[in-house]
């Protein structure tokens, strides 16, 4: 996630109405909104926005006021409508790609082509209006990104143009494919086709990110005012909780513990060593009343951060873990293995900025040759640094 975000949390359905007024609620002028609906030549249509409560929570609230009409669009009406209007072209090709995927979910539903299919309810102009009005409206916003909870769909049944339908409706059903949903346990229909395909286009069913800084709330009520729950849609509008981390940078994570036995911190290092952590440095600490601690401090790139912190809460007692993007200068490092007293020993080398180098070898593999020679690992180490210059010109091997 790297900028302005717009999160659907459908906990009680969706609609294109609810999706509106919440936008409304969410700091949509209300002016700019008459004013493009205006633009679009669609006639004399009235804008009600009101104020509305949902079980205690106050909502946005809003209602079209549309001329009568009879009309039972093909999808190439629509979009012939969305492309007269003057709407940003970003705005209209999300519009024409939620209403195709609406055509497709019709097609499929009733065994017929998306160039037969007759829109119905979903092709009258207060549909449009929703659609093509939201697509305007988060860009107007200043929205780049869009994700979504799961998304309730109800229970129950319904009529519709082709009869009596269960909740929810196939072609609902049929959008939302790859979209997290849930709520059937709710009673009616929560969610209609217009929001589905407004949450589907916009968000493709990707779900919100962990990290992230919420900025505002916004609340559309919706028509119904069931007594089991409360009947809208809220809308999160977030920003990244950090900084998007530049190429080449890395997290640290900080936990600080005070009851587990010090013995234990080394096999908690470990565990984060092993999860892909970088570093691991475990440190003294005073914590508060005085008690004595330590504080595990970690380096990890950002594709570990969630397994290292996983490796923490797994194999310490500590409670919660900090983390914040660091960058870092390094030296260039290569691995060398040498062969020493007829024992494979690795080098780590790295270059220094006026080009020459130094390298040291791996203490494992100074434990394995001490173990297999009977001596000491620091004798090996000593003789090493002896026998074997920094700058190798024999015994080396790949």
């Amino acid at each position: 996630m790297t900028g302005r975000a717009l999160i659907f949390d459908p906990f009680a359905g969706v609609s294109g109405d609810m999706t509106l007024a919440a936008l409304l609620d969410l700091g949509l002028s209300e002016s700019w909104l008459r004013e493009f609906i205006a633009s679009l030549g669609l006639g004399d249509i009235g804008v009600a926005v009101t104020r509305v409560n949902r079980k205690g929570i106050d909502c946005a609230h809003i209602v079209f006021d549309l001329p009568h009409e009879h009309a039972h669009r093909h999808l190439r009406h629509v979009v012939e409508i969305i492309d007269r209007s003057r709407a940003p072209e970003r705005a209209k090709e999300r519009a024409k790609d939620a209403f195709r995927l609406i055509a497709v979910a019709e097609a499929a539903v009733h065994g017929t082509t998306v160039e037969r299919v007759h829109f119905h309810e979903v092709g009258a102009v207060d549909a449009i209006l929703d659609i093509l009005c939201t697509m305007a409206a988060v860009d107007e916003l200043g929205f780049t990104e869009f994700y979504t909870r799961p998304v309730a769909l109800g229970s129950g049944w319904i009529e519709i143009a082709h009869g009596r339908f269960p909740v929810p409706a196939p072609a609902t059903l049929r959008i939302l494919e790859g979209v997290p949903t849930t709520g059937l346990e709710l009673p009616g229909e929560c969610t209609t086709p217009t929001g589905a395909a407004i949450i589907a286009t916009l968000t493709g069913g990707r779900t919100p990110p962990t990290g992230i800084l919420p900025r505002r709330t916004g609340f559309g009520g919706g028509t119904r005012d069931p007594q089991e729950h409360p009947n809208c849609l809220r809308l999160i509008a977030a920003e990244p909780a950090f900084e998007a981390v530049p190429a080449g940078a890395v997290f640290a994570l900080q936990a600080d513990i005070d009851d587990m036995a010090p013995e234990y911190l080394s096999a908690a290092q470990e565990a984060a060593l092993a999860a892909g952590a970088l570093d691991a440095v475990a440190v003294p600490v005073t914590m508060k009343k005085g008690r004595l601690g330590h504080r595990l401090d970690l380096l990890v790139s950002a594709e570990c951060r969630d397994a290292v912190i996983r490796a923490l809460f797994q194999g310490s007692s500590t409670i919660g873990v900090r983390f914040w993007p660091v960058s870092r200068e390094t030296l260039e490092r290569t691995q060398e293995v040498r062969i020493w007293r007829g024992q494979e020993i690795g080098f780590k080398r790295v270059t220094l900025p006026d080009g020459t180098s130094r390298s040291k070898p791996e203490y494992e593999d100074v434990a394995r040759a001490a173990a297999a020679l009977g001596l000491s690992a620091f004798e090996v180490r000593r003789a090493l640094d002896e026998e074997m210059p920094q700058n190798p010109a024999n015994g080396v091997s790949e």
